[in-house]
């Protein structure tokens, strides 16, 4: 009988390296040897690598997996590499324990443990807790065996890891097993069994399956417990698992020899042994040569069955596997029993019932204190035997309650664990119909597409036939096609242009609207007065200077909207040159002093002699100008206009113009230079277009410069804008 432990569902913590598939160890190796070979000085990275080459190895080749563990710790110490010391040594200890080393594995173990502690590797912690434990159990030491799977488990339900929470829990029913309380192992196996089969980790349910058909077994439920072996025999040479087939093979074979099919026993556990030696798993020898021994005893060949039997005992004692010790100790006297040799029988039958007392499992007392009973009535002394014989009815009496019990307890849980695979496989078929109606809207949707990429092939083809057929036609009309599509272009142009010239007129109409205005009224308002003889000749002289410097100021203002109408033309060639910025302001400052004059607003102009710009004078002129009249608009009487400059740095110069009107708010002053705004009316009612400050960035830009506004509601406002720097010259700007 033996339970199915590996290290194949430890996923070990190793630093960017989890176990990989077996169909890669090779490829894996390959690239360990190669880089062992290069490297003169260790990496992690390869480190990393041998110890997973050493994990993957276990299942098929112990010896493999303590080579490359001893080499990882090895190449680990040389760079004080912690962690991969610690795996390395919980790879070595593994294989040590398997191969009946138990204090080097011990070692191995503790050295491992306080290294991951250090390094607060909960998870490599856990998967050490997991090997030692299985160690102890071996050794019949179940009270660390617990405490030291306890401790996996807890440390894997902290770290959530289902996988890892499945194996401690299988682990913890091992034990209990092992003790006997086949209820308790029950109960832990159903529970492990059910999370691998949701998290779909078959090789885990394999050994869970092999374990489960163990505890039938022992309950005497032959049928229900092949059927389980036969599930983890499928599940495992799927895998490849030699270790799982050979442990399957033993447990079948064990259960025809409590059928009494002996022939059928020994070919199941022939394979089993064969696996075993090529494993050098020292645990499955032992245990399947007192399986083979006492088949041959059976069968009465003695020498057979003796030699078997050695062998068993002999391994078993070296490396201290108590429950195989015990095992093959009761299969002596089990067989001299049957040789009627008592005095050799009595001799096993004392070892072996002092070995199955230290275990504590009820079933091998009761099978020590039956060979004794036996023994010592072969032996004449009755009263001995009587007393042994007491003890095994007390046992099997304690054995049959346990049985019972136990049988009603897997049926329980065998109920429940089938409740819960039913309803994990509604689960899963209702997946799998919510998958096939995907398909099938797939295939819908497919046929659909298909559906029309035929149509359209067709329609190709029925297209390609009448261009074919058109083919002449279509060539005397290419000629025509490429004309129509020239004039086509051609209004398409000329509707561009249009739609230009429509947006230039109702900017020229705005731009009328607002500096016209003022000195039209003004003419109109003195023609009138002339024709209603309202005023005297002499009056009348006295007003002409005015009026012609009216006429004059409204001329010059024409030439430079004509020349700012010429500036929204895409052939328009800005002609930059240097110039006083003070003439310009001069001389705008007087065309509205006049204006401001009659608002009772103070007109300043502190622009300094001696600034020379280099930008197109009138471009200027039209900013300045719409900036003062924008200014006089948005004042009221006692309020200051004052017009500056200044040099920004050695490529530019500001010209400013201040107020302190009646400002604007943080919203209107962000619309500003984006769009056309809607123009409040001035502090006397004026009206504007809301386009000018548009017009004035226009031309600042197409000056190579900025233009930008401060302002802050009743307390005034301050435009600036930057000129490129120009040389000094000695001629002055007519702007008159």
């Amino acid at each position: 009988m033996r339970l199915y432990l590996t290290l194949s569902f430890l996923f070990i913590s190793i630093t960017a390296f989890a176990l990989v598939n077996r169909g890669r160890v090779d490829s894996l190796k390959v690239l360990v040897e190669s880089s062992l070979k290069k490297q003169s000085q260790p990496d992690t990275l390869n480190i990393n690598r041998i110890n997973a080459l050493a994990a993957n190895y276990f299942d098929s080749n112990p010896d493999s997996t303590l080579y490359y563990g001893h080499k990882s710790i090895e190449l680990s110490r040389k760079i004080n590499y912690k962690a991969g010391i610690a795996d390395g040594l919980v790879q070595t200890g593994h294989a040590n324990w398997f191969k009946g080393k138990f204090i080097e594995a011990q070692q191995n173990f503790d050295e491992a443990i306080i290294i991951y502690k250090h390094l607060n590797d909960y998870k490599g912690l856990s998967n050490c807790y997991t090997v030692y434990g299985r160690m102890y159990n071996l050794l019949a030491n179940y009270k660390l065996a617990l405490t030291y799977s306890n401790l996996a488990l807890d440390i894997s339900k902290q770290l959530k890891n289902e996988l890892d929470i499945a194996v401690c829990i299988k682990n913890i029913g091992v034990i209990y097993y092992s003790e006997g309380q086949l209820s308790n192992a029950l109960d832990y196996y159903y529970k492990a069994l059910f999370i691998d089969l949701k998290m779909r980790n078959d090789l885990a349910a394999a050994a869970n399956y092999n374990d489960i058909g163990l505890v039938l077994k022992d309950m005497e439920v032959y049928p229900q417990a092949l059927e389980y072996y036969k599930r983890a025999l499928k599940l495992f040479q799927s895998s490849k698992d030699l270790n799982g087939v050979g442990t399957v093979y033993e447990n079948i074979g064990e259960l025809l020899i409590a059928q009494k099919k002996y022939d059928r026993a020994i070919g199941y556990l022939s394979k089993s042994i064969g696996i075993a030696i090529q494993q050098d798993d020292k645990d499955g020898m032992s245990s399947v040569y007192t399986d083979m021994g006492l088949c041959y005893a059976n069968k009465n060949q003695i020498y057979l069955s003796i030699t078997y039997l050695n062998k068993s005992l002999e391994i078993g004692s070296k490396y201290k596997i108590v429950y195989n010790e015990a095992y093959a100790l009761i299969g002596f006297a089990t067989v001299y029993n049957m040789q009627k040799d008592y005095k050799n029988a009595y001799k096993y039958a004392i070892e072996g019932q002092k070995l199955a007392v230290k275990l504590g499992n009820l079933q091998m007392r009761s099978n020590a204190a039956l060979q004794l009973n036996k023994t010592l009535a072969g032996l004449g002394r009755f009263d001995e035997a009587y007393k042994m014989l007491c003890r095994y009815n007390d046992l099997m009496d304690s054995l049959n309650n346990n049985e019972s019990i136990q049988k009603l307890t897997s049926y329980n849980l065998q109920l429940n664990f089938e409740t819960k695979q039913h309803q994990l496989a509604q689960q899963q078929k209702e997946k799998d119909i919510l998958y096939q109606q995907r398909i099938e809207q797939q295939r819908l949707i497919n046929a659909i597409f298909l559906s029309i990429i035929l149509g359209m092939i067709a329609i190709s083809v029925v297209y390609y036939r009448q261009k074919r057929k058109q083919q002449k036609i279509n060539s005397m009309l290419e000629e025509k096609n490429k004309e129509v599509l020239q004039q086509k272009a051609n209004i398409d142009d000329q509707a561009l242009k249009l739609n230009d010239l429509n947006i230039l007129k109702d900017r020229l109409i705005s731009v009328l609207a607002h500096d016209l205005r003022a000195p039209l009224s003004t003419l109109r308002g003195l023609f009138s007065l002339l024709q209603d003889d309202s005023i005297s000749h002499m009056q009348m002289l006295e007003m002409i200077p005015s009026v012609l410097k009216k006429l004059e100021y409204t001329s010059d203002f024409l030439d430079t909207l004509l020349f700012w109408i010429n500036s929204q033309m895409e052939n328009f060639e800005s002609s930059a040159k240097s110039f006083y910025i003070k003439d310009i302001v001069a001389y705008e400052t007087e065309s509205y002093r006049e204006q401001a004059a009659l608002k009772g607003i103070n007109l300043v102009d502190s622009v300094p002699e001696g600034i020379v710009a280099s930008a197109d004078p009138n471009s200027i002129r039209i900013v300045i100008r719409n900036l003062i009249t924008n200014a006089i608009k948005f004042s009221s009487e006692n309020d200051t206009i004052e017009i500056t400059a200044k040099q920004q740095d050695d490529q530019n110069h500001i010209i400013t113009v201040k107020d302190t009107g009646t400002g604007m708010s943080e919203e209107q002053r962000d619309k500003l230079f984006k769009s056309k705004v809607n123009s409040k009316t001035g502090t006397n009612n004026e009206s504007g277009t809301g386009m000018g400050m548009l017009f004035c960035k226009d031309l600042v830009e197409k000056c190579s410069g900025k233009i930008w506004v401060t302002s802050k509601q009743g307390e005034g406002t301050e435009f600036s804008f930057t000129v490129p720097s120009g040389l000094l010259t000695e001629n002055r700007l007519e702007v008159a």
